[in-house]
């Protein structure tokens, strides 16, 4: 938690800096220090403790001295006087996807609107148009970004969620009165956002679960306390509601409250069909003799059927395919060999390539995939054909002295509006794999869009799309494609669609994986990583394959070095 004190205090300051018309350099170097420490999965404080700050990439003198002052101070005096010189609520106006600094510093001079809910009445007036720079388009933009952002404070990306989730279990856990615990809900199953946390927990003193739940650190605000549930808002907006259940209903209990709706609606009804009864108490018999409950395993082996995992409980034919014996046997995350897409410092990662590399190898990978951005995207520090020939070289090198692990040197390759690739076919046959991807051009046509993405299917270098809706939540919704054409041109080309793992975009999400399976297409994941620590979100990526009922075989991941070759050289 103290990480993401830090990280938002760095990104406020970015933020304000950037209000004030500061160096764009100083605004950067707060925004990238920020992603670094929200990325880390190594306690901050460990770092304050044994000195070592300043081996994280980014992190100088002056800003570790801020960082030790954050952890022991609770935060930062800089930061307090900057806080002092702007209205917080330009802060939160500066959230709102493609409204930029002096689009809101013009706003606040010309209306002295401070606040997201003055912007909105005066953009729904008409108001901001009249001021010089902003269009009718401008304006209904604004509108727009305003409810994307309502939209990411409904609900939280899933790996917000799982923060949230984990910090509780790891305190309640301490409880020698907690005999079990376990996530339900929308968390369990895994979906890509979640709306609220449900925890189940089995104690003989619910009243001293209870006690400790509410005034645990990290709540914000308790909503109800009572002896067997309570309800509270953590830190991160997110409402947490622990149940507790008696040890003989837990699985009913599990059950019941980790949905879906339409799962529990469709599992009842078979229950029906026995003329039995279920409910979060238990399993019932027609005589009204409770029959299963303590574990959900009994419970689907009472009706005759097959276990039913979390993240398929969505009423998509799951419950049909268990009563028949014939569901998927889903993919699993030690199954996974490698991560297709990560960048380096040779564009805009923080990391070598080796150092990639060696980490991949931590993690347990047989291969990794290094792919840096292309030369058009100069925010990214895209790659010049003489910074592509440096890489290859080096690349090579560590193949050859590295044991254990396989680096493919790839690209990231921009989609160009007109379809065709930011690297000419010389180029591109040097590398070992090719993405390609769109990173503009968003607000073109469903059939330009789907044109550009088809076009990159047919090229012969291409080997998998990646990111393909360009969603990022809360910031850019998915731009709209013609499926049928694009899944065609997927399949007739053997090109890979990627699910990103990168928390904020898992895209493509377990909807579309549905569709594309149903067409043949094979996934590739990818991190997407910028930091090393990113590479752990491969989790995110198996997660959406599951509630897609993707196995093995579906997934390049998955397959053995030669099978990965032999489809590079297809």
């Amino acid at each position: 938690m103290e990480n993401k004190k830090v990280a938002k205090i760095f990104s406020d300051i970015a933020k304000i800096l950037e209000l004030k018309g500061e160096n764009f350099f100083r605004v950067r170097a707060y925004e990238k220090a920020s992603q670094i420490i929200e990325n880390l999965t190594e306690d901050i404080k460990i770092l304050v403790q044994e000195g070592k700050l300043e081996t994280l990439p980014g992190i100088g003198k002056d800003l570790a001295k801020k960082i030790e002052e954050i952890v022991r101070e609770g935060t930062l005096s800089q930061y307090e006087k900057l806080k002092r010189e702007v209205p917080s609520g330009l802060l939160k106006m500066m959230e709102i996807p493609g409204l930029g600094a002096k689009t809101i510093k013009l706003i606040y001079e010309c209306l002295k609107i401070d606040s997201l809910e003055k912007l909105e009445e005066a953009a729904r007036e008409g108001k901001l148009k009249r001021l010089e720079g902003i269009k009718e388009k401008t304006e209904e933009n604004i509108l727009r970004g305003i409810e994307i952002f309502k939209k990411g404070k409904e609900r939280k990306p899933l790996y917000i969620a799982e923060e949230v989730a984990g910090y509780f279990l790891k305190e309640l856990k301490k409880l020698k009165e907690v005999k079990k615990i376990e996530i339900a809900g929308s968390l369990r199953r895994k979906k890509e956002t979640v709306k609220d946390i449900d925890i189940l927990v089995v104690s003989p003193y619910p009243e001293k679960v209870m006690k400790k739940f509410i005034s645990l650190r990290y709540v914000e605000r308790v909503i109800a306390s009572g002896d067997t549930k309570s309800s509270v808002i953590s830190s991160s907006d997110l409402q947490v509601d622990l149940r507790v259940v008696p040890d003989t209903s837990f699985g009913s209990a599990l059950l019941y409250f980790t949905g879906s709706k339409e799962f529990n609606i469709k599992f009842r009804q078979i229950v029906l069909r026995k003329g039995w009864k279920i409910n979060e108490y238990g399993l019932f018999n027609g005589k009204n003799k409770k029959i299963a409950g303590r574990s959900e395993e009994e419970i689907f082996h009472r009706l005759g059927m097959q276990y039913i995992i979390p993240e398929l409980r969505e009423d998509r034919g799951e419950v049909e395919l268990a009563l028949e014996g014939r569901l998927p046997r889903v993919v699993e995350l030690k199954e996974v060999k490698g991560d297709f897409h990560i960048h380096s410092s040779y564009s805009d990662g923080a990391s070598s390539p080796r150092e990639i590399a060696l980490k991949a190898k931590e993690l347990g990978y047989k291969f990794v995939g290094i792919c840096d951005h292309s030369q058009g995207l100069k925010v990214a520090k895209g790659l010049s054909e003489k910074d592509v020939e440096k890489k290859i070289e080096e690349i090579k090198k560590l193949n050859k002295k590295l044991r254990g692990i396989k680096i493919l040197c790839g690209t990231e390759v921009d989609i160009l509006n007109d379809g065709s690739l930011d690297y000419p076919g010389y180029i591109l046959k040097k590398f070992d794999l090719v993405i390609a991807a769109i990173h503009y051009g968003f607000k073109q046509t469903k059939h330009q869009l789907t044109k550009r993405i088809v076009s990159a299917c047919k090229n012969k270098y291409v080997d998998i799309i990646a990111h393909p809706t360009g969603r990022l939540f809360g910031v850019r919704e998915e731009y709209p494609l013609e499926w049928r054409e694009v899944f065609k041109a997927a399949k007739d080309n053997q090109i890979a669609l990627e699910i990103n793992t990168y928390p904020e975009r898992l895209d493509l999400n377990d909807l579309n994986c549905i569709r594309a399976k149903k067409e043949g297409i094979k996934f590739a994941l990818g991190s997407d990583a910028h930091f090393l620590d990113q590479m752990h979100s491969l989790r995110f990526g198996v997660a959406i394959a599951r509630r897609a009922g993707l196995e093995r075989k579906d997934i390049i991941n998955c397959w053995a070095w030669d099978e990965i070759i032999k489809w590079l050289k297809r």
